[in-house]
């Protein structure tokens, strides 16, 4: 390959993955390269252009640890994630609807029972969030797991935070539990707050430069999984919220918008004697049956 222009240097790449013997893999790239050689083309980048993009993903890459993944924030913010999950969430009317998972989802966190305080001494008010999961015909999914994470009042998620003593993460306003044989769920955690996105690094300085804001809107994470349905992860957003139309990931749907009702001091929803203001939630989840033969 010797020789290759400007107008002859697609072909030519496109040409050497011939061999490819993953066809998945050379229809993605393909595309990729097309796409890439004709947006060059397209904006007519120039090398100094081409260098800045080189470095800012090479410092997306340095500021990524187990604890802040930059990459998904710079797909969430450029929409390329909820475009993904949208395509390939497609779902009955009835159904939940899917929304991204965003960068703060660890495994591992502690398991609870229903009814339990999963904030585990999380800033913010009290919350008592309930509701149930069920099948597109309205029976109850007894059993399903639900991963539950959200941020505390000051806009962290505890996988931002480490232990002064340890220098290890403490998990809080994040837990694991499973519906009842009813469907339904219940626990306790603080009250959903609007937050930005950590924008102190090259995905910060992108959106500044483009004039845009890194808030998302308070809402809650959910990750629910049952035998015989399909995977559902989503988020429950807070009404009211100044940011659910300008949303810095785009992850907004009007079915996922609540009410988080606010109470005086007095009896909470578990019989306990609240001396602050508390809030509730309640809110349904609905799944869709999982194709025959599918592994969940």
């Amino acid at each position: 390959m010797r020789n290759i222009s400007e107008d002859t240097i697609t072909q030519a790449v496109l040409a050497s993955m011939d061999g490819c013997r993953d066809e998945r893999l050379h229809t993605v790239m393909t595309s990729l390269v097309q796409h890439l050689h004709a947006f060059a083309r397209e904006v007519k980048l120039t090398e100094a252009e081409w260098f800045a993009a080189i470095q800012f993903l090479t410092d997306t890459g340095h500021i990524t640890d187990d604890k802040r993944q930059e990459f998904v924030l710079l797909s969430d913010t450029l929409g390329l994630s909820m475009l993904v999950t949208t395509q390939n969430n497609r779902k009955p009317a009835a159904c939940t609807e899917a929304t991204v998972l965003g960068p703060f989802f660890v495994d591992g966190a502690p398991t609870y029972e229903n009814g339990d305080d999963l904030s585990n001494e999380a800033l913010g008010a009290p919350c008592f969030v309930r509701g149930h999961v069920r099948g597109v015909d309205g029976e109850p999914v007894a059993g399903a797991s639900l991963d539950v994470w959200q941020s505390d009042e000051d806009g962290f998620y505890d996988v931002q935070k480490t232990s002064a003593e340890v220098g290890e993460m403490v998990h809080s306003a994040r837990g694991k539990l499973h519906t009842q044989a009813d469907g339904s769920f219940h626990f306790r955690s603080i009250l959903a707050e609007a937050y930005p996105i950590p924008h102190d690094g090259p995905v910060g300085r992108m959106l500044d430069a483009l004039g845009r804001h890194p808030w998302r809107p308070a809402h809650l994470h959910f990750w629910i999984k049952a035998p015989g349905y399909e995977t559902l992860i989503t988020h429950v957003f807070r009404q009211g919220d100044q940011y659910l139309d300008s949303d810095a990931v785009f992850g907004v749907r009007s079915t996922l918008v609540v009410e988080w009702v606010k109470h005086a001091p007095g009896i909470a929803p578990d019989g306990t004697s609240m001396s602050v203001p508390f809030y509730t939630l309640d809110y349904d989840f609905v799944l869709n049956p999982a194709p025959a033969g599918a592994t969940v």
